[in-house]
């Protein structure tokens, strides 16, 4: 009798606890969820910048970061994805150093069940299911900004001609390519601006200080009235060229760079840089916030942009909100 009563008992408990679970969301365990990042290198503030925000924001959320520096080499991101996938790691971000020679690892990681988040730059490829989201900067949308304020700025200068030289981001990368087009797009039908000359500077200061050696070699110091640099880094080498030839930077030579760097700012508060467009590298809460979404089961946007804008000097650069990072 005992017997039948304490079995019963135990039925009945065990009932009640399968109900009481049935009722409760099952908890999402973050640290068993592992993040590969492939970052493309270190070559920029902006970059360092990144690749912080990564860290902290897989820290707050409580996932485990795996993350491979490939020091501008696309073969060594190609490694390091392979490694991810290798490692069955739940979700791929990486930061493409090139657009292209893509498809055949990301088909390995779309064969194994791995979801890939681009950020910061895009492929180019013919099959989007290779990657699952992008998250970065509208490239295309910052060149227009830098266009805009030429064309203001010549408006308010009364400017008849303008020369322009560019210094561009690594050939065939998506902000080299978009930040070109969207500024060439603003000021192709204006007569008023020629484009002299466009040289690469790899987005590094080091090369941002060759280029403008060779630019006012070729063309004088004479021949040059706007500088206009897809970052802040390669810029930096600009004001570093410009002081020592006595060049007034801001001045003699209208300068426009892109990254909001904190260098980049206070120069231009100082009357150093005329423009500078926002890129924000504070991505690392916006990516994770994506991979919790993905691991629950949730369908991403496939395109997403962080809001951004300008600092130039039309505006109060008193303002406690101009600042960089």
């Amino acid at each position: 009798m005992r017997r039948g009563i304490a079995l019963g008992l135990i039925l009945i408990l065990l009932l009640g606890l399968s109900g009481c679970a049935g009722k409760q969301e099952p908890a999402a365990d973050n640290a068993s969820i592992v993040v590969g990042f492939s970052q493309l290198g270190s070559e920029s503030s902006w970059r360092i910048a990144n690749t912080v925000s990564m860290e902290q924001a897989a820290k707050e959320a409580g996932f485990s970061l795996m993350m491979e520096n490939a020091n501008q080499k696309q073969e060594k991101q190609i490694d390091a994805i392979r490694s991810f996938i290798a490692y069955r790691v739940d979700v791929i971000v990486f930061s493409p150093i090139v657009e292209t020679g893509w498809d055949n690892v990301l088909t390995e990681a779309k064969q194994a069940g791995i979801p890939v988040i681009l950020m910061d730059r895009m492929i180019e490829t013919q099959d989007d299911s290779l990657y699952t989201a992008y998250i970065g900067a509208d490239f295309y949308a910052e060149g227009q900004r830098a266009g805009e304020y030429l064309v203001r700025k010549a408006d308010a200068l009364g400017a008849e001609h303008l020369r322009i030289a560019e210094i561009h981001g690594t050939t065939d990368s998506t902000p080299m390519r978009d930040r070109q087009k969207g500024f060439m797009d603003v000021i192709s039908g204006d007569p008023r601006f020629t484009v002299i000359d466009s040289v690469d500077g790899d987005f590094l200061r080091s090369k941002g200080e060759e280029c403008a050696q060779q630019l006012l070699k070729q063309h004088g110091t004479e021949g040059i009235d706007v500088i206009y640099s897809h970052n802040d880094s390669m810029m930096l080498g600009v004001l570093d060229v410009l002081d020592k030839k006595k060049i007034q930077p801001g001045k003699d030579i209208l300068l426009i760079t892109v990254d909001g760097e904190k260098d980049a700012v206070d120069a231009l508060k100082a009357g150093r840089i005329n423009c500078v467009v926002q890129c924000t590298p504070d991505l690392g809460p916006a990516v994770m916030d994506l991979v919790r979404d993905l691991t629950a089961g949730k369908e991403l946007p496939k395109v997403n942009h962080p809001d951004e804008g300008a600092f130039s000097d039309f505006d109060n650069l008193n303002d406690p909100a101009v600042e960089g990072f």
